[in-house]
């Protein structure tokens, strides 16, 4: 048979107070509800667990045994309680994000510092990765959350993942410091038909994304130069090697020999939508709440960076 748990506590408070009837008002029973109770106790011990004597109770060697079992489990119990409120206060825990590149290396950093000083105590890692990487991370459970992108022509679908649209990622011209393109305003994409560009290489998402473009504004781009990462775009455009198209998050670390141009808004501009995906019917946890309302709050804050859902955001100039 075995042990109700709560008749060991009972048993622990008979201990403290040292008589059952002591023990029954200070928990607001009778006395014969606890007499049964410590009854069905000794039978699942299977042993005697205490004497009575005139002024109260001396317990057994199996009674002091399980009182001492009790305050344990009391103990662990409490214990267990408190880890829980610090969890849900977001004064322990851990939490694991996943993110691509561009993300990682702008809009996120301002998160995780905004995050850390709200909830020192929630231990974040981060994984970086490209785009179905990331899908295939939130589906193993190696991440909680991730940051995600997607362009109309190129959604992010999965029956398995929830998202949430946090802000638009407008894209914007490259173009170098001496320039003229752009002096007077947003520009359109068409009068750049003879110019030669800047692309990211080896099937870059925003290579699509300069290819659509330039087709939809009546021309081929004339292809100068395969970029690796932005910096490298950057750099060439800065030497007069042509322009480039680029999405604005992957432009926070701007050198000082280029300018950014807003692409004419009358013209379908493309706009890459940062997303928030978490694995469909996972329940959150207090830091996986904690930190999206701290990423929802860093989003909002960015409109005129990056624009919300359905604007196109301005870029300075």
């Amino acid at each position: 048979m075995e042990l109700d748990v709560r008749r060991l506590f009972l048993l622990a408070e008979i201990a403290e107070y040292g008589s059952l009837t002591a023990a029954a008002e200070a928990m607001m029973y009778t006395t014969s509800a606890v007499s049964q109770q410590m009854r069905r106790l000794e039978a699942e011990a299977g042993q005697t667990l205490f004497e009575r004597h005139a002024r109260g109770v001396v317990l057994t060697d199996a009674g002091a045994a399980l009182v001492a079992r009790a305050r344990s489990i009391r103990r662990e119990l409490a214990g267990a309680q408190s880890d829980l409120d610090a969890l849900s206060g977001l004064r322990a825990g851990s939490l694991r994000i996943g993110s691509f590149p561009t993300a990682s290396a702008s809009l996120l950093p301002l998160v995780l510092t905004q995050f850390a000083r709200a909830h020192p105590a929630v231990s974040v890692s981060v994984k970086s990765a490209l785009r179905d990487p990331l899908r295939e991370l939130l589906l193993m459970r190696e991440v909680e959350l991730a940051l995600l992108w997607e362009y109309d022509w190129s959604p992010f679908t999965d029956e398995e993942i929830d998202t949430e649209r946090l802000v638009d990622d407008p894209t914007v011209l490259v173009v170098a410091g001496s320039s003229d393109v752009g002096r007077s305003g947003p520009v359109d994409l068409s009068s750049l038909a003879a110019a030669r560009w800047i692309i990211r290489a080896d099937g870059h998402p925003v290579a699509d994304v300069l290819t659509r473009s330039c087709h939809a504004a009546g021309f081929a781009p004339d292809i100068s130069y395969d970029a690796h990462d932005y910096q490298e775009a950057q750099a060439m455009v800065a030497a007069g090697l042509g322009v480039a198209l680029a999405p604005r998050l992957s432009l926070t670390n701007l050198r000082d020999d280029v300018r950014l141009v807003p692409l004419d808004p009358r013209i379908p501009v493309p706009v890459r939508r940062i997303l928030l995906g978490q694995l469909k019917g996972r329940k959150s946890t207090p830091a996986m709440l904690g930190f999206q309302q701290t990423l929802r709050e860093a989003a909002k804050a960015m409109p005129q960076t990056f624009g919300r859902p359905g604007q196109l955001g301005s870029v300075n100039i």
